[in-house]
């Protein structure tokens, strides 16, 4: 850690207890990110796979203009969005109120 000049303070350490719940809620953060990664490659490489393997199921109409290509690209789209803020919804309830009653 770098020290700026005239910054002569010493971050304070951390308990055993605390630093065992800094480690339980980074291993937490990192399944929930694992999760919905995995989620977000299913529903993408999904989508890729229908694409190579059953060009005619994409190409089959729905409404005029509307296929059913289009549409699941439209819902991977949205998967991506829903996922992002599942990720922020947890964050906001669990990570962030968490690591604030840790540091103080």
């Amino acid at each position: 850690m770098t020290q700026q000049s005239g910054d002569n303070t010493v971050p304070p350490r951390m308990d055993h207890a605390s630093e065992a719940a800094l480690d339980a809620l980074a291993a937490k953060r990192l399944r929930v990110g694992a999760l919905l990664t995995a989620g977000e490659l299913i529903v993408y490489f999904g989508f890729i796979l229908l694409v190579a393997f059953d060009k005619e199921g994409l190409g089959r109409l729905i409404a005029p203009g509307l296929s059913v290509g289009i549409l699941l690209g439209v819902l991977v789209i949205l998967a991506t969005w829903v996922l992002t803020w599942l990720y922020v919804a947890w964050a906001n309830r669990v990570y962030e109120p968490e690591i604030a009653r840790l540091k103080g």
